[in-house]
């Protein structure tokens, strides 16, 4: 392509540290608090609490642990129906499985990229006993709130935010996790703030935050002895973990701003190109912009094809699509990555009920967008030099 490769990897989300973390790290060890309890951990549920406007943040160990807790506070059991995102990672979806319930996919609105309210409407038509919904916000935008908990409400639905990409980011001036009745967020290694890992449940109920704690210490009974009357897990983070979480958490507003630059970077460069970057709604929403994504207009799309593990294309003047892309940003030493592919065709879910209105967004989105570096350590020269890689695509 003419281009010589980046000297050093250029990310597409990777750790942002200042100092403060290992500070706090440091204070677990010369504490000797170096397990699931201590000073960090009592500190960051105070601030997420804070942050987010939720009146309980329980540590956990992943944020996927931490969407588990949520379903087993919906009390999903066996053969249960659960309205899912369906354009999303898996760990939105598998702890649906974990308690038996059986995940039923609900298509994507192009607005967002997040679960089309509307179908989500037609999907309690078919399955109106269904009781619990879980929408992500994919890749930091916020979803439909306001139309998907309108909906939920009606129709005597339990709502479960997945705000593990969205931590930062509002709707209508409210910070995403606090819409749900139970709600999970993520530190992990590439969100906008990290704890290496890590994650919270989020609620406002007190009673449920202490079935958590409890569940997630192997549910230990009040007893002078290891006694249990509940089947538990070991989910708790460690006060060294919190002491990361601690130490980032006053960067993420900067975190923010940083990656919003890169989206409006991006949407400056790929003006003249047949491309869309990922959608959101100025008027309710701000996202908090983890991970910028472009979309190839249909008739800009070169020949593409996709297996369930490998991917080929074939170049056309004037056109490209997300394999060709990828293909030359990882020849150059930089890392982008596919759309989510949608859980409806995943070979594990692929028997699972898929409600859409006819269309399948979710695959031509996943078909049609990749996601771009979006490591916001990464310099205007290197973005600048990635966005004419791009642009040369469609020569």
């Amino acid at each position: 392509m003419g281009f010589a490769p980046f000297e050093k990897k250029i990310w597409l989300s990777s750790p942002t540290m200042h100092g403060e973390e290992l500070k706090y790290m440091k204070h677990a060890y010369d504490t000797n608090w170096m397990s699931t309890l201590g000073e960090n951990l009592n500190q960051i549920e105070q601030m997420i609490c804070e942050k987010v406007g939720c009146n309980c943040a329980v540590p956990l160990a992943t944020g996927t642990s931490a969407l588990h807790m949520a379903v087993k506070l919906a009390d999903i059991s066996h053969g249960d129906k659960v309205f899912c995102t369906d354009m999303t990672f898996g760990a939105t979806v598998n702890p649906v499985v974990y308690e038996g319930g059986e995940p039923v996919f609900i298509d994507t609105e192009r607005d967002t990229w997040n679960m089309d309210p509307n179908a989500l409407e037609k999907a309690f038509g078919l399955y109106p006993d269904t009781k619990v919904v879980i929408a992500a916000h994919l890749y930091g935008v916020p979803a439909k709130i306001d139309e998907l908990k309108a909906i939920c409400d009606k129709n005597g639905a339990i709502f479960i935010e997945d705000a593990a990409e969205s931590l930062g980011a509002t709707y209508k001036g409210r910070q995403t996790g606090s819409f749900g009745t139970y709600n999970a967020i993520s530190f992990n290694g590439n969100k906008i703030i990290t704890g290496s890992a890590g994650g919270m449940l989020l609620t406002d109920d007190f009673h449920a935050a202490d079935r958590v704690r409890k569940w997630s210490t192997q549910s230990r009974d009040v007893a002078p002895w290891y006694q249990h009357t509940e089947i538990g897990y070991n989910y708790r983070m460690s006060n060294v973990i919190a002491g990361v979480v601690r130490g980032q958490i006053p960067y993420l507003e900067e975190h923010i701003a940083q990656k919003k630059a890169i989206y409006e970077r991006y949407k400056e460069g790929f003006q003249d190109l047949p491309i869309q970057m990922n959608p959101f709604d100025a008027e309710n929403s701000e996202p908090n912009y983890w991970l910028s994504c472009l979309l190839i207009d249909r008739d800009a799309m070169c020949r593409q094809a996709r297996s369930d593990n490998e991917a080929e294309f074939w170049e056309e003047p004037g056109k490209s699509c997300p394999t060709e892309i990828l293909t030359k940003l990882a020849r150059l030493n930089a890392e982008g990555r596919p759309i989510w592919k949608p859980m409806h065709l995943q070979p594990i879910y692929s028997q699972n009920a898929f409600v859409s209105l006819g269309e399948d967004v979710g695959a031509d989105i996943f078909a049609r967008g990749l996601c771009l570096p979006s490591d916001n350590k990464m310099s205007v020269a290197v973005q600048d030099k990635i966005i004419q890689i791009v642009k040369r695509c469609f020569d």
